[in-house]
């Protein structure tokens, strides 16, 4: 497991797992608790959540959750591929606002790494795309937030047009980011 350059977006990690290949097909490990402390990260994962978006253009995002139910999410795909985002929500950051993406495939077998402080979103783009991601905190419905995953500020460089997106109902009427108040202060935990 070897952590790749993201961005200058301190806290993010774009991890590459080693896959061994052979003629029966391949062996990955996909997490480890301590390879990840080496690389500085060492929450403890409680839950595992797995996605299926049917049709290329499904957008799940921004998402985060406020503390003290505030959730680290590690993403990977197991099928198909996704635009997966990052956006910095920790007040007082050097980069407040701005965001990171990477392209995580079934191909390419990379993961993310989202730390709390951060909304998180995707757009998949390959049909029956399947998503699954390590949290560390429960889903919390009081405490789920978001905001609107085309907010022309943060000028994400989305793959779809917004009117071809699939999304649901809470996601299209999420406020823009500038009608959110951030609970994420940069240097906390």
């Amino acid at each position: 497991m070897t952590r790749r350059h993201v961005s200058e977006i301190v806290g993010l990690m774009h991890i590459e797992p080693r896959r061994f290949a052979d003629q029966r097909g391949f062996f990955s490990e996909t997490y480890s608790a301590q390879k990840l402390s080496d690389l500085g990260f060492s929450r403890p994962f409680i839950q595992d959540n797995h996605a299926l978006s049917h049709g290329a253009g499904t957008v799940r995002g921004m998402h985060f959750q406020s503390p003290p139910f505030a959730q680290d999410k590690l993403v990977r795909v197991t099928r198909g591929a996704i635009l997966d985002v990052a956006v910095d929500l920790r007040v007082g950051s050097p980069t407040y606002g701005d965001h990171a993406a990477v392209t995580l495939s079934a191909a390419n077998w990379e993961q993310l790494l989202v730390p709390v402080g951060f909304a998180h979103g995707y757009v998949t783009l390959e049909a029956e795309t399947e998503v699954l991601y390590k949290v560390t905190a429960p889903y919390a419905p009081d405490h789920d937030h978001g905001f609107f995953w085309a907010d022309p500020t943060v000028a994400i460089a989305w793959p779809i047009a917004p009117e071809a997106a699939l999304l649901s109902d809470k996601d299209r009427a999420a406020p823009l980011l500038a009608d959110i108040i951030s609970p994420f202060v940069f240097g906390d935990g």
